[in-house]
């Protein structure tokens, strides 16, 4: 009777207990371990490439009335200078500065200290001194100043505040480049407004005639504007005149 009434209990409405499938164990080798997990990677950052540092420009090329430029850098191809610390390159609205951190470990953007102002610049690893610091050669925006990392080198962008002139370095004091050896088809003179980039070429242009002892365009145009008023007064003896 009572095995009747465990029958009837299970056929009224108990449910069936499910069979389970025994459960299997994976296992799991040292390779397969590996190849799931993977390791933090330990390696040293990438060797950076050592760039030649730059060179006085050679004296014997000086063309007449570029004495001042003995002894002065010959700029790069993008008209700056590679330094033991540094290097830069730079068109007439901005530079681009590379810092090689010389450590043997991968550098984030928390180890560093960088610090850039409208006239000085700082750059090195916290707890240690500065690798860049000092006055800049002249005056940026630094609202429109950046930085990020590139394998272990901090890589800045400066605008420059003047936009038509040459900076001869980056920190004031550093050995300078000539600026008149610069190349200014490099300058982007193409992307200028048409007023800027007229300044920019009679600048240029003063600058060369300058280095090679000739009278500059606003020399030129008054030696013009005289020539003509003699030439209306044939009366009038300028022979004793000293034109300044």
């Amino acid at each position: 009777k009572q095995w009747y009434q465990r029958r009837v209990a299970i056929t009224a409405g108990e449910k069936p207990i499910e069979k389970v499938e025994p459960g299997t164990l994976e296992e799991i080798t040292t390779e397969g371990a590996k190849a799931a997990t993977p390791l933090k990677s330990t390696a040293p950052p990438k060797k950076q490439p050592v760039e030649e540092l730059s060179k006085p420009i050679d004296e014997t090329a000086l063309e007449e009335g570029e004495e001042s430029e003995k002894g002065k850098l010959q700029p790069n191809n993008e008209n700056g200078a590679t330094y033991a610390n540094y290097s830069f390159t730079q068109t007439l609205e901005e530079l681009e500065i590379k810092v090689p951190l010389k450590v043997d470990f991968k550098v984030k953007s928390r180890d560093l200290k960088v610090d850039i102002k409208d006239k000085s610049l700082s750059v090195g690893l916290k707890g240690q001194e500065p690798i860049v610091n000092g006055e800049l050669f002249n005056k940026i925006l630094t609202d429109e100043a950046m930085w990020h990392l590139d394998e272990n080198s901090v890589v800045l962008t400066l605008e420059k505040f003047n936009k038509v002139e040459w900076w001869g370095t980056v920190i004031k004091g550093d050995p300078e480049i000539s600026t008149k050896k610069v190349q200014p088809e490099n300058s982007k003179l193409g992307d200028l407004d048409g007023e800027t980039r007229s300044m920019v070429e009679k600048m240029m242009y003063d600058q060369r005639q300058k280095a090679a002892g000739k009278p500059t365009s606003d020399d030129q145009k008054k030696a013009d504007t005289m020539g003509k008023f003699m030439e209306q007064h044939p009366e009038m003896d300028f022979s004793n005149c000293k034109w300044g």
